[in-house]
């Protein structure tokens, strides 16, 4: 059992296509002051936070109960800022470009732009992701930088969480902000490593997969 925290998250509601710009602007202040928030996505719910927050990410372990094995993605708002934080050989850069905005994570070898304390400890590797949705386009437009995000998946559940009153009532008092666009999806992205020249497909989740497999 996590501690009691008398945190109480601040519920969000935001139009699921044309999101309000004041609101918009409230969550990437959270984020900004060290916040961590839940957040709809073309996939399914995420944590998100700031880049490098050590408090914040430390958080979102010990909601998930993961160790430091445990795979970061950087949510980014285009392919420029992919090509930042990660080396993309030519024809991965063609697969990305192919598959985005969409509902996969790709896995690359980390650049110096990635703390270290995001990259898979032995292999120097982040996950990133262009997901397709109106409200996280808005936010990543404010904050001008990628989201560090993971799954909502907490402890004993096979699936993330969907619906943003059941985030509210498991983990609301643990978290500042959850945003409600209604119910999100129920599967994760679908997770490709592509850091050792070739495609191996990690996790079949929402995007179609059967051409790699």
């Amino acid at each position: 059992m996590l501690p009691y925290n008398p945190r109480v998250a601040k519920l969000i509601e935001m139009h699921p296509t044309d999101p309000q710009p004041r609101r918009v602007a409230m969550v990437v202040r959270t984020i900004q002051s060290g916040g961590l928030i839940a957040y709809p996505t073309d996939s399914s719910y995420a944590f998100g936070c700031q880049i490098g927050d050590r408090k914040a990410i430390e958080r979102i372990r010990r909601i998930r109960r993961t160790d430091k094995k445990h795979n970061f993605t950087l949510v980014c708002g285009d392919l420029s800022e992919i090509s930042l934080y990660a080396r993309v050989d030519n024809w991965a850069y063609r697969l990305i470009k192919s598959l985005t905005p969409g509902p996969y994570t790709f896995i690359l070898p980390a650049t110096r732009e990635v703390p270290k304390m995001l990259q898979n400890p032995k292999r120097r590797t982040i996950g990133l992701r262009v997901p397709e949705h109106p409200l996280v386009h808005a936010m990543l437009d404010a904050l001008q930088e990628p989201i560090m995000s993971s799954t909502l998946t907490l402890p004993g559940d096979e699936m993330p969480l969907t619906d943003p009153l059941e985030i509210e009532d498991r983990i609301g008092n643990q978290i500042e902000v959850i945003i409600d666009c209604g119910p999100a999806g129920l599967e994760p992205t679908s997770v490709l490593d592509l850091s050792n020249g070739r495609i191996e497909v990690l996790r079949t989740g929402r995007g179609d997969v059967t051409q790699f497999t």
